[in-house]
Parts: C-alpha cells; structure tokens; sequence
C-alpha cells in the first residue's frame, strides 16, 4: 500500500543521507519509476527530503552542520569583526539592493547600517530584527528551515524566494576559505542557498576573520575568481593572494 511504502522509504531517509531512486526501484520492483518519484516529491514537500538528480536527500543529515554555534562565535574575535564591518560600511550607497549573511560578523554590519535609502534582504533573522531599528531600510527576510547553530534560515522555500530577488551587493560571510577549496560551508543546503546568492549578486564581497583562513568546512558554495571584494583583517596567505590577483579581486585589509 501507499502508506507502507512511504514508511519504508521515511526509515530509509532517517538512516542515511542519500537514498537513489534506483535503490528505491530495486527494494519496490512492482512499483514505477514514476510513482517513486513521486514520492520523493511527497516528502519533498513535507520537509524530509531534497530532490535531487537521481533520487533524495535527507533532511536529517542536511541540516547537520559542521560549525560552532552563535552563542559561541559570538565571543570570538569581536574586534576583528568590528574592524570588518567598518570597512564594508564604506562600500553601501544609498538606493542599492542589499543581500546579507547570517552571522556575527554580519549582525555587527547590520548595526551599523545607514538610516538610508536601502532594500536589505537577509537569511538572519536577527540580521533582519537589527536592520528593522532604521526607519528607512526596507527588509526582507527569506522563509524556510531555521538553523538554530547560526541563526540562519535556509531550504527549498528560500531558494524560491531568493530567485524573485534582484541583488546588488551580496555581503557574504564563508565558514572557510582556502586557495585549493575556495569558500566553504558546514551545511550543505545552506551551501545551496550561498551558490545562489553568488550566481546573482552584481558584487560579491566576502568578509572574513582571520579563523576562517586555510580553513575547509564540507561544503564548497564559491571559488575564489567568483567573488569581487575580500575584507579580512590581516593580510590573506600568498596562495590566496596570488588567486585573488589573477581574479583582479579586490583586496581591503580593516
């Protein structure tokens, strides 16, 4: 029946991260392909998995991520991401389309914004609360899955929302950056969502303590040739600097 299968393909999904359709064919040899894949999209649309080429993703294993919590990084190098934040503010005009990370360094940002002119969309719901203290800003914030380790919200939905979305500057925050894996991520569909902001954002600007640097988290969302701008607050590693200036990226040191 309808109902026994989806429970053994629901146990399926909560014991391994991937499950192919053509597993999904071999253990249910009398249903179609058709019909299989129509139940991926069923528990697609209840929020258990993501469809992807070939079969699902598990949501379980997805919102999994590899990053300290917020509380934590909180606490960490404060004044470095002052410094960053600061130089940023130097890059906002009045009128632009605005995207911003979630994350402390981008909480600080969002506290120094200008009382402008600006349409600020963000994935942080804190980013969004701090922006909504300015009485001309216009802020969205996009809907999905809240990740409680960073306060970012992320899935299907904010994909969605996000490809409506015009962005002029992208203000990005990466978990690790290094010469050989570019920026990287702790959570995949996270990651997803970054991919997208960096496809159509006019300019990428990455900003970034020195904690991230010759750092590799799981998730690949850009290389270093597809961002503009990299505010960190030291000097960035040779390899790095060479990828950058062969990019002709912009290189600002807060």
């Amino acid at each position: 029946m309808n109902s026994e299968r989806r429970e053994i393909i629901r146990e399926m999904l909560q014991n391994k991260p991937f499950v192919a359709l053509r597993e999904l064919e071999a253990r249910f040899p009398d249903i179609s392909s058709m019909t299989l894949r129509r139940d991926i999209e069923y528990f697609e649309k209840i929020g258990e998995a993501i469809k992807v080429r070939g079969g699902a993703r598990s949501m379980k294993f997805i919102t999994t991520s590899m990053e300290d919590n917020f509380n934590f990084r909180m606490s960490e190098n404060m004044q470095a991401k002052e410094k960053i934040a600061f130089k940023a503010l130097e890059l906002i005009e009045a009128g632009r389309s605005l995207f911003l990370d979630s994350g402390t360094t981008m909480l600080k940002l969002a506290s120094l914004l200008p009382d402008e002119r600006l349409t600020v969309t963000t994935t942080g719901p804190n980013i969004a609360m701090e922006c909504i203290k300015k009485n001309q800003p216009i802020v969205n914030i996009v809907g999905g899955m809240l990740n409680r380790d960073n306060i970012s919200v992320s899935g299907n939905q904010s994909l969605r929302f996000l490809s409506d979305i015009n962005i002029d500057i992208a203000f990005i925050v990466p978990s690790g950056m290094s010469a050989y894996n570019g920026l990287t991520s702790g959570n995949y569909i996270e990651c997803e969502l970054k991919k997208l902001v960096v496809e159509k954002a006019r300019k990428v600007v990455v900003l970034m303590d020195a904690s991230k640097l010759d750092k590799t988290l799981p998730y690949t969302f850009c290389g270093i040739g597809d961002i503009d701008i990299i505010i960190s607050d030291r000097e960035l590693p040779a390899d790095i600097i060479k990828l950058a200036t062969e990019s002709e990226i912009q290189m600002i040191t807060a």
